[in-house]
């Protein structure tokens, strides 16, 4: 038996975002790209099938081996394609809740039973707090390619002027 989220219920969620690929920018992209070439020659530079390089410029998805020579070809990282389409949010608890129903060493009772004792836990002890809602956020995807140093350099900078937004917030500044 599983029991319903209570509506009285806060947490501080964690979003979830799905992509989708952006097919039809891909396809305007091969059309400009290729200009004045035939599809034949293009296909043939990119090394996909002709067949393959028309149907993706009329809007088909390709196959990853096909995406990733043609983002080649163009010159663009593969990431330009992928646009977010949703976002759904998850609460820490119900993510650790998920984990315990999905345990195979635990019975349907039995992760019940922990699910329920970790929500009377968190009602217990979590305290009402007004999420503090940063003026700057910033994700790195590039970090892993960075020269030696250049992150940690990049995040004190970051930290730095998002102390200096901070202050300038609380003096009434901005």
């Amino acid at each position: 038996m599983t029991s319903a989220p209570d509506p009285e219920f806060r947490q501080e969620e964690i979003p979830v975002e799905a992509e989708r690929l952006a097919i039809d920018e891909l396809g305007r992209m091969l059309k400009e790209r290729r200009g004045a070439l035939s599809i034949r020659k293009a296909a043939a530079e990119a090394g996909v099938s002709f067949s393959t390089w028309s149907r993706v410029e009329s809007g088909s998805q390709p196959d990853l081996a096909t995406f990733t020579r043609l983002c080649t070809w163009l010159g663009v990282s593969p990431s330009r394609f992928f646009n977010p389409i949703s976002e759904r949010t998850t609460s820490p608890l119900d993510q650790a809740i998920s984990h315990l129903r999905t345990d195979p060493r635990l019975t349907p009772d039995a992760s019940e039973k922990i699910s329920a004792m970790l929500r009377g836990m968190y009602d217990a002890l979590a305290q009402d707090v007004t999420p503090r809602r940063s003026p700057v956020a910033c994700h790195l995807r590039a970090s892993s390619v960075l020269r030696p140093g250049v992150p940690e350099r990049l995040a004190t900078v970051l930290n730095d002027m998002h102390d200096e937004l901070v202050r300038k917030i609380e003096i009434g500044e901005l």
